[in-house]
């Protein structure tokens, strides 16, 4: 496998999207080594930009550095599955609160039609990848509308390393009705101004997202 040749930070994250897929994909599984010199020669680009990517992957949580042994694929058990979870659920809380004084009538607009194209979708066959994107792009919105930036960036941070947790969640179509129905509550909350029962229902979805990953 290669990569494009490009120039400079272009190369180092095309090279971070090809790792960050394979590990998603899970082709780079929880624990696999991540050595600059066997990654740069499979994909066949240099070392550098490789050990850029390798080491903002572990600046995202996708992969732990210990000295002399390196870096590999981060490992997430049911144990960090809650811990990030407790940290999501108030921290999304406090996105959507924030967002209730702040979203636009364009940013309504446009939360409304992504829960209405996931509606439409839950009549089709379940899609793990795409279903676990709409649901990112929803809340990635609610939180962009908060116009916090480290909100947003501690948020961001925190949904990559859930992409580590292999569940079969979006496969049942009753976890995807109840979270498109949970989307469905947090835009009401913000439409009405209502910025007590936008926090709640953005907790209780975190919350209920836990529950039904974890679920057996």
């Amino acid at each position: 496998m290669s990569i494009p040749t490009t120039d400079g930070a272009l190369l180092t994250q095309a090279v971070l999207r090809q790792l960050r897929d394979e590990i998603f994909a899970g082709k780079l599984s929880p624990g696999t080594s991540l050595s600059v010199p066997g990654l740069a020669s499979r994909l066949e680009v240099s070392r550098s930009p490789v050990r850029e990517a390798v080491q903002q992957l572990v600046v995202d949580g996708l992969a732990v550095y210990t000295p002399r042994a390196g870096a590999k694929v981060a490992d997430f058990d049911e144990d960090m599955l809650r811990h990030v979870f407790e940290v999501r659920e108030v921290l999304d809380g406090l996105a959507a609160r924030q967002a209730t004084a702040l979203v636009t009538l364009a940013e309504l607009e446009d939360l409304w039609a992504r829960v209405r194209e996931q509606e439409t979708l839950l009549d089709a066959a379940p899609d793990h990848r795409r279903d676990a994107d709409l649901d990112l792009d929803f809340h990635t919105e609610v939180r962009t509308a908060s116009a916090n930036k480290p909100l947003c960036d501690a948020l961001l941070r925190l949904d990559t390393q859930t992409h580590l947790y292999r569940s079969d969640m979006w496969s049942h179509d009753v976890n995807r009705r109840l979270a498109v129905a949970e989307h469905r509550r947090i835009v009401a909350a913000l439409e009405a101004g209502d910025a007590d029962e936008a926090e709640r229902a953005a907790k209780a979805h975190a919350s209920g997202v836990l529950v039904r990953l974890l679920r057996k």
